[in-house]
C-alpha cells in the first residue's frame, strides 16, 4: 500500500501555558515540565471538524496523482465526530462529488487514524478498493474543559488528509510495509482511563498514571515487533513518531528502545495533543526531511486502550 498525497489542516490559534493559571491553577513550568507541552492548537467558531476537514483534503489536491472522484473507499477516523449519522465522511463525499465511494466513520480513541489504515491496507489488498481517503481529524476542544487540572490543559485541534492506493504513481511514494492494532480494554484501568462522556463533563482523563504507565509498555513492545517482524533492527529506523500525548511518555519510550533522541519527530511542544490525527501530522509536517531509504515508524496508544504501529519506508 502507497501512500499518494498527503494534506493537513492546523488551527492558527494558540493558548499558552500561563492561560490555565487563570483557569485550573497549573504554572506553566508545572505544565512545561510534565508534558512538554508549551502552547496548544485551538480552533476557532469557524474551524469546524467538517471545515478543518476539507481544508486538508485541499491541501492533499495539488499533488494527487489522480481525480479524487476515482476515490472508491472514505474513512473517517475521529473519537470527537461532531455528527455521528451525518459523519465528516459523508460530508467530503458530497463536498468534493466522491459518487463512487463506500464512506464510514470508525473510532478507536488516539489509535483511530492507525486503526483506519489497517482496514485500508485489507480493502486494498484483497481488491475490494483501489484507491482511499483516510480523514483523521479531532476537534478536542470541542468537549475539553479547560478547567480541569487533570486533563484539560493537554488538548489541541487538527486534521489531516491521507491518499492511498495499492500501487504507486511516483518513484517518491512512501510505502505501508505493516500495520498492527491492538484492543487493550482487558488492562489497567481499560475504558475507565480516558472517555468522552458529551453530556456529562464532556473528554476527561482521570487515570493520567496508568495512561502513562500503560502508554510507555506498549509503545515500546509494538515499535520493536512491528521493526523485527519486518527484518530490521532499531539501528535502521531513520525516524520515530509516538503519539503526541505526554513528551515524558516519548522520551521514555526513546530510552527503553536505546534509541538516539535525534531520530524522534514531535510537534507536541506547539500543538499539544491533537489525537488521533497527532502521528499523521507529525509525519506530514516532515515530509520534506524524508529522503530515498528512509524507514519510519509510528506507534501510538489510546484510550480505551487501543494501539497500533505501523512501518513506512520512503522509497
Amino acid at each position: 500500500m502507497y501512500i499518494n498525497s498527503i494534506g493537513y489542516y492546523i488551527p492558527e490559534k494558540r493558548i499558552t501555558n500561563d492561560y490555565f493559571s487563570q483557569t485550573s491553577g497549573l504554572t506553566n513550568d508545572w505544565i512545561a515540565q510534565r508534558t512538554g507541552i508549551k502552547t496548544r492548537s485551538r480552533a476557532s467558531e469557524k474551524e469546524t471538524l467538517d471545515y478543518m476537514s476539507s481544508q486538508a483534503v485541499m491541501n492533499a489536491l495539488p499533488k494527487l496523482p489522480y481525480n479524487i472522484e476515482d476515490v472508491d473507499l472514505i474513512i473517517f477516523a475521529s473519537y470527537t465526530p461532531s455528527d455521528t449519522i451525518a459523519t465528516t465522511g459523508h460530508q467530503i463525499q458530497r463536498e468534493y462529488n466522491i459518487e463512487n465511494a463506500k464512506v464510514f466513520l470508525i473510532s478507536s480513541a488516539c489509535s483511530s487514524a492507525i486503526n483506519a489504515m489497517e482496514i485500508i491496507y485489507s480493502f486494498l489488498t484483497t481488491q475490494i478498493a483501489e484507491k482511499a481517503l483516510l480523514i483523521c481529524a479531532d476537534r478536542n476542544s470541542t468537549y475539553s474543559d479547560d478547567t480541569d487540572c487533570m486533563s484539560g490543559h493537554l488538548w489541541g485541534d487538527g486534521a489531516t488528509a491521507y491518499f492511498f492506493s495499492d500501487k504507486s504513481y511516483s518513484k517518491k511514494d512512501p510505502e505501508i510495509l505493516d500495520i498492527t492494532t491492538q484492543g487493550l480494554g482487558h488492562i489497567g484501568q481499560g475504558p475507565k482511563g480516558v472517555y468522552l462522556d458529551p453530556k456529562n463533563g464532556g473528554l476527561k482523563m482521570p487515570h493520567g498514571k496508568d495512561v502513562f504507565m500503560q502508554a510507555c509498555t506498549y509503545i515500546v513492545q509494538n515499535t520493536k515487533d512491528i521493526v523485527e517482524l519486518n527484518g530490521y533492527s532499531l539501528d535502521d529506523l531513520t525516524f520515530f513518531i509516538g503519539h503526541q500525548a505526554n513528551m515524558r511518555i516519548l522520551k521514555n519510550v526513546i530510552k527503553q528502545l536505546d534509541m538516539k533522541e535525534e531520530i524522534l519527530l514531535s510537534n507536541i511542544e506547539e500543538l499539544g495533543n491533537t489525537g488521533s490525527a497527532s502521528a499523521l501530522l507529525v509525519f506530514a509536517q516532515n515530509i520534506d526531511k524524508y529522503t530515498s531509504g528512509n524507514l519510519i515508524c509510528l506507534s501510538v496508544f489510546g484510550g480505551g486502550y487501543s494501539t497500533g504501529s505501523c512501518l513506512v519506508k520512503i522509497p
